[in-house]
Parts: structure tokens; C-alpha cells; sequence
């Protein structure tokens, strides 16, 4: 979840928030802030490393998409992919892999660091590909936690995979919403109802949205996975290791011993 403190100028909130405006805000946030945030992150993140969070988990360790070594002539997708470190990976692995992205200038920052990976800006609630197009979908982070209709944009992702198709996302763990956004002593009570799904919003003067990001506790993500055509084949929760020092946002080693900040479904497509 974004810190409590919101961007100069804007006011931090708890409201609803549509499609449309999520959509907006969350294009002109990543528009801005890619600089901040590829200087910032971009050491840990490597220019061709996955890294499903902060905690660092490493899909090379993980596995989450499967063996690396059958990654290879393996069509995927990357939903949210920022500077396409995921892709350059995967592409590293054999696999021949798409990076999406709703920003402009984190693609830019894809171009930046260079590789072959094809790059593409678009939505992800409306993917710009024929059905079955692709044998893997994966997104760290990237699209579900700022969408307002994630059923909408699983849809979609089921439409592009090939049957059998695995997907594979992370996003905030559920429970941080019940705490405050601190990776501090601060951030360890509980300070709002984990069952309160009103999103977070921060709001210009005019009470535009300028940036988005939505809750919906474990038991939703896992409906929403089953309304969106697939069936979830694991969920994990990433312990935090002790060689990461690092603080990002809220997540610290000291939270990050204690309560978990990420979630990472592994989801494979229903056939119905």
C-alpha cells in the first residue's frame, strides 16, 4: 500500500474509486514517479533479475512459473513490467517474452537499459492480443493491486493464455492493510479493519485522483481468481530473508519477521 505520506500537493484518502479513474491515475503516478522509482529500486531489482517483492524472492529459486529450464521457446506475458527486468530474465532463460506496461515512461526505462524484448503500452484490463497467444503470464507487482475490476483483467489474461496456461501474480499481502504503511515500530498495531475494501486514494486540489490502489482481503483474491476463469494451484507467502538489510516503503526486516508482505498466487487456467 502507498505511504501515508502522499505526494506533494495531495491528499491521502480512503474512497471509491472506478475503473476509469484508477486507470488515469495509475498512468499519470507511474508517468511521473518511474524516475524516482527506477533510481531508487533499480539496483535491487537488476537490470535481468525476477523479483517477485521486496522481500526478494527469486523466481531463479522460486520456480513460481516453473522450472527455469522449461522456460525455454515458451511464450510470455508481463503484465506491469516497469523497466522489463522480469522479461529480460525470462529471455535469458530461452523463453521469448512481452513486456506490458500502462506507463510510458517505464517503458522508456525499459528502452534506458536496453535487450530484444518486445515492448508494449497498454491497459491491462484490455490486452492487445489474439486468444491464445501465450503459454505464461506473470506480473510482480505489476496492474492487480491499482485496478478496480481485477475479474476483469483475469479475464482477460485466461483469453490471451493457451489451455493449461500458468499465471502468476504478487501483490501487497492482504493483512498489511490492517496496519500503517511504516516499516517502523509504528507499523506493527493495527490501525484500520482489515475487512474495510473502501481503496486508497490520493487527490489533487480539484479531488482528482492521482493515484489509486485497491484492497480486497485473501479470501477475495482468491474468488476473483476462480471468477476470472482460472483455478489457484498455490499461494505463497515469502518469508523475509536475513541477508535483505533493505527497507522499502513499509516492508523492513523488522515487519518482514513478523507479519508477511506479500502474497504471490499461482493460478492455472480452468478449462471449463
Amino acid at each position: 500500500m502507498a505511504a501515508e505520506d502522499a505526494e506533494d500537493g495531495a491528499e491521502a484518502t480512503r474512497r471509491d474509486a472506478g475503473d476509469a479513474e484508477s486507470s488515469r491515475a495509475s498512468r499519470g503516478w507511474w508517468d511521473r514517479n518511474a524516475d524516482e522509482y527506477q533510481n531508487d529500486h533499480g539496483a535491487f531489482l537488476g537490470d535481468d533479475r525476477f523479483v517477485w517483492g521486496p522481500e526478494g524472492l527469486d523466481e531463479a529459486e522460486a520456480g513460481l512459473l516453473g522450472p527455469a529450464g522449461s522456460l525455454k521457446g515458451r511464450d510470455v506475458l508481463e503484465i506491469g513490467a516497469g523497466a522489463a527486468q522480469c522479461s529480460r530474465w525470462l529471455a535469458a532463460q530461452g523463453a521469448r517474452p512481452v513486456a506490458l506496461d500502462l506507463s510510458h515512461r517505464q517503458l522508456q526505462h525499459a528502452l534506458r537499459i536496453g535487450g530484444e524484448v518486445p515492448l508494449v503500452e497498454a491497459d491491462a484490463g484490455a490486452l492487445p492480443f489474439r486468444d491464445g497467444s501465450f503459454d505464461l503470464a506473470c506480473s510482480a507487482y505489476g496492474a492487480v493491486p491499482f485496478v478496480a475490476d481485477p475479474v476483469r483483467v483475469f479475464r482477460e489474461v485466461r483469453r490471451v493464455l493457451r489451455p493449461g496456461g500458468r499465471w502468476v501474480f504478487s501483490v501487497t499481502h492482504p493483512i498489511r492493510w490492517a496496519f500503517p504503511d511504516e516499516p517502523g515500530p509504528e507499523g506493527l498495531s493495527v490501525a484500520a479493519s482489515y475487512f474495510d475494501r473502501t481503496p486508497y486514494v490520493e487527490q489533487d486540489e480539484r479531488g482528482e485522483a492521482v493515484y489509486v490502489e485497491h484492497h480486497r482481503t485473501i479470501g477475495d483474491r482468491v474468488r476473483d481468481v476462480v471468477a476470472g476463469g482460472f483455478r489457484l494451484v498455490d499461494l505463497v507467502e515469502p518469508e523475509w530473508p536475513a541477508w535483505n538489510g533493505q527497507e522499502w516503503g513499509g516492508w523492513s526486516p523488522l515487519r518482514g519477521n513478523l507479519i508477511p508482505g506479500t502474497a504471490i498466487f499461482v493460478c492455472e487456467r480452468a478449462e471449463h
